[in-house]
């Protein structure tokens, strides 16, 4: 067998440690891009459901129908309560004043959304 000279194995050394520092930096630029991915995700799909709820006030779509409700249900639940139609930011008058007034507050809400989400997708992304 041939001797390694002491060198040369201590060079091993560092590499594997400096690999070390790469692979964990890795794996946290990973995280973080995943992150990013989720929150923008997150934002875009809440976007999308105030966007279904204003349009379902713009089409008057049937109220008794199941999609329907749960739709407008959840816009309900994620307007921020600042773009609520029950207390809404800019408050239209007839005639067509409820689906002026849905468009108007939920569309708000959705830009809201998405310019947040994006910001923190900016953020978090490495």
């Amino acid at each position: 067998m041939a001797e390694e000279p002491m060198g040369e194995h201590k060079a091993e050394t560092a590499d594997t440690g400096a690999a070390g520092t790469d692979t964990r930096a890795l794996n946290v630029a990973r995280l973080r891009d995943n992150a990013a991915r989720v929150v923008w995700i997150i934002c875009v799909t809440l976007a999308l459901v105030l966007a279904a709820a204003a349009f379902s006030y713009a089409l008057e779509a049937n109220e008794d129908n199941a999609l329907v409700q749960a739709v407008r249900d959840l816009a309900n639940t994620f307007d921020l309560g600042f773009f609520d139609l029950d207390n809404p930011v800019k408050e239209f008058a007839d005639p067509n004043g409820s689906v002026k007034t849905a468009l108007f507050n939920y569309g708000i809400a959705c830009v809201v959304y998405l310019m947040v989400g994006r910001i923190l997708e900016r953020i978090l992304r490495p």
